[in-house]
């Protein structure tokens, strides 16, 4: 997340574009997580705790961690009653299931090997992890690569994601999948359309969301 600027990044999702995008993408993650009341969350890559807090307004125990200070240094500034931790995704400061979920919203896309981050977050996680991932192939992509504002970030496949899957233990008990952002998410019309169309039977979204969950003891 080194690429951003705090304030730059925040402020987007201040947008009426970037607000309705983040709740977007929020409501299709917390559909496919489906978290109990009062679960704890480590959100990976929290940058400046954008879906951190939303998360925690939805009624979690949240914890962000993040590489970058000066993400982390807005985040605590913004949210103080939330613990924010330094680290990095592939190597995570908690020991095996110290809490209930694990999320790693559009984090990955900076990751150089997303596969063992995410072995590092069905490590920690005692329910399950949620994945919020750029997709590619979608239209958004086809749009927005190469620009400035996804400036080194990988755009990643369904069929990469189950790739790494396939190195979790143990397995996943299950594994469901949707998408977002199917257009570029401007003007009523093209929100309209977004609302209307299911999210699992369009694979073009440019948003892909993966929960994995445990199988319960």
């Amino acid at each position: 997340m080194s690429a951003f600027n705090p304030e730059s990044y925040e402020a987007w999702y201040h947008t009426a574009r970037g607000r309705w995008i983040a709740e977007r993408e929020f409501g299709l993650l917390w559909r496919l997580l489906r978290p109990a009341a009062g679960a704890s969350l480590l959100d990976v890559g929290c940058g400046t705790g954008q879906f951190t807090r939303r998360f925690a307004a939805a009624g979690l125990a949240v914890t962000g961690l993040d590489p970058e200070p000066a993400m982390l240094e807005y985040a605590r500034e913004h949210d103080g009653a939330t613990g924010w931790v330094r680290g990095r995704a592939e190597a995570l400061p908690f020991a095996d299931v110290a809490f209930d979920h694990a999320a790693a919203v559009t984090s990955l896309c900076f990751v150089a090997d997303p596969g063992r981050a995410l072995g590092e977050m069905w490590r920690v996680a005692r329910r399950g992890v949620v994945l919020g991932l750029l997709h590619r192939p979608s239209l958004l992509w086809w749009r927005k690569r190469g620009s400035a504002s996804y400036a080194g970030a990988r755009w990643d496949s369904w069929r990469a994601v189950r790739g790494w899957l396939r190195r979790l233990e143990p397995a996943p008990a299950a594994v469901v999948h949707g998408y977002a952002i199917f257009g570029s998410g401007e003007g009523g019309l093209a929100r309209a359309l977004e609302t209307a169309l299911p999210v699992r039977g369009l694979p073009f979204g440019g948003f892909l969301a993966v929960a994995l969950h445990k199988r319960r003891e």
